[in-house]
């Protein structure tokens, strides 16, 4: 047997002076609340509160960070449990999708998976030994034993995470049923949608059509030009933010910003509706979106989020098997001087605004994006993400960034997952990551501890808080 220890010290420097200080500074952060600011988690979860229906549904079926290495190996979807939308049967079995998972489990070590899980094992579930072929069903006994109990309900669950704010992610027509339903429970804990117009702004997309439709129900008025559908689209904006949303977020293949005139605008939203939309006009229209996104802002003050530069379903077998969002986003380079300088000669000198801009090229962060964020007063750098929320990733995020844009032109960190449980264990490292980098600072005298202490706690919770405008 293989006991599962996390050591006290791990992700901290091999030398002992920049350890100690580390550690030191992880005490004064470590306990401090988690603000999720942007994430997956569908808050049906938390509204309903239903006990987790096996360890293979918590942890495995829906973490595409899970099935797209066990997938990279040659292990099929299907004997993952991954629903398909062609139609094609699954294995229902949660026994055997875990004992597959756990005769593979070696495959995560070094990963980022590796870290989230161990820590989920350990010190959600304190499972004993590490998981492997052997003691699979022993260990989904033991995890399938503590989802039974009330103390592992999902709302148990946030409150013990230690989380003061949970946002979703929600399209422009979703009705936020189960936020609505949160707030009329009179639980205590902060659940807030934020605003995704991707359906309804990808207009060369199969299912636009559907997606406006579902747009022109929700605001209760049939969208026949762009005029109406601007109008909608504020008009949800405002509704969600009376249900509590702080920002929104367009994941957008290129962050390129263009404003259309109205008339251009109309004739591109006119051939989407006749099916004639090509990919020039989703690139034009989506660049005007952006803009109009951030007059938005300016006027409602709902926070703005860009997540661009990941080509969307690269892999067509498991798109059309199994749909969107199974691990086969892959990233491309994205160029961000030019193509955000429209919007931020617009609006990047509003106070007003807070652009938060994310990116998967890390060959920008001390060329373009610390630059831009070390002096437009709108914009601001997101965490290291998706692929790059790992130890190496965050490390290189603040050593190329930070001395130019400063970290207080950062959001802090935030944790962007569908896996519940793993929202603590993203955080933890997230916070032993920057402890440690800045503990490397204070050895090398570029700043003092009370100077590092500071900065942790900045980093670990203020700046998300402040940013997110919770």
């Amino acid at each position: 047997m293989s006991r599962l220890s996390l050591h006290p010290h791990r992700f901290f420097d091999p030398l002992k002076e920049v350890r100690d200080i580390a550690a030191e500074l992880y005490e004064n952060v470590k306990h401090l609340p988690i603000i999720s600011p942007h994430g997956h988690v569908d808050p049906k979860l938390l509204a309903e509160n239903k006990p987790f229906p096996n360890p293979a549904e918590l942890i495995i079926i829906p973490d595409h960070y899970i099935f797209r290495l066990l997938y990279s190996q040659g292990i099929a979807l299907e004997s993952l449990g991954v629903p398909t939308v062609d139609g094609t049967p699954v294995e229902e079995d949660p026994r055997k999708i875990w004992q597959i998972f756990a005769d593979h489990f070696y495959l995560f070590a070094g990963t980022p998976t590796a870290a989230w899980l161990n820590y989920e094992f350990a010190e959600v579930f304190e499972i004993p030994e590490k998981l492997n072929g052997e003691n699979a069903q022993q260990i989904y006994d033991h995890i399938r034993n503590k989802l039974s109990t009330p103390e592992f309900l999902p709302r148990a669950l946030y409150q013990k995470f230690n989380i003061e704010v949970l946002s979703t992610t929600d399209g422009a027509a979703d009705s936020l049923e189960y936020h609505k339903l949160l707030r009329e429970s009179g639980w205590s804990g902060k659940v807030v949608p934020a605003f995704r117009p991707d359906g309804v702004v990808n207009i060369a997309g199969e299912n636009w059509k559907e997606e406006i439709k579902a747009l022109s129900a929700a605001v209760g008025e049939e969208i026949h030009s762009y005029k109406s559908f601007i109008a909608a689209i504020e008009k949800r904006r405002k509704f969600f933010k009376e249900m509590g949303a702080t920002s929104t977020d367009q994941g957008v293949l290129s962050p390129y910003t263009h404003k259309l005139s109205d008339e251009e605008a109309e004739c591109i939203f006119q051939r989407a509706l006749k099916g004639k939309a090509d990919a020039e006009d989703q690139a034009l229209f989506t660049a005007n979106m952006l803009m109009e996104m951030a007059r938005m802002s300016i006027e409602d003050g709902l926070v703005m989020q860009i997540h661009p530069g990941a080509l969307r379903n690269h892999n067509d077998f498991i798109f059309r098997r199994f749909g969107p969002d199974k691990g086969c986003d892959i990233p491309v380079q994205t160029e961000y001087t030019n193509n955000l300088r429209e919007l931020l000669n617009a609006y990047g000198n509003d106070p007003r605004l807070t652009l938060i801009v994310f990116t998967l090229d890390e060959t920008n962060y001390a060329r373009e994006l610390a630059p831009l964020a070390g002096h437009y007063p709108a914009m601001k750098l997101g965490p290291a993400w998706w692929f790059h929320d790992s130890f190496q990733g965050m490390v290189r995020f603040r050593e190329q960034a930070m001395e130019t844009a400063s970290i207080y032109n950062t959001v802090g960190f935030n944790d962007d997952t569908r896996a519940f449980p793993s929202i603590p264990a993203r955080h933890d490292l997230s916070r032993r990551v920057d402890c440690n980098w800045l503990a490397g600072l204070v050895a090398r005298h570029i700043i003092d501890m009370n100077e590092a202490r500071q900065m942790s706690r900045a980093l670990a919770y203020d700046l998300a808080k402040e940013a997110y405008k919770f």
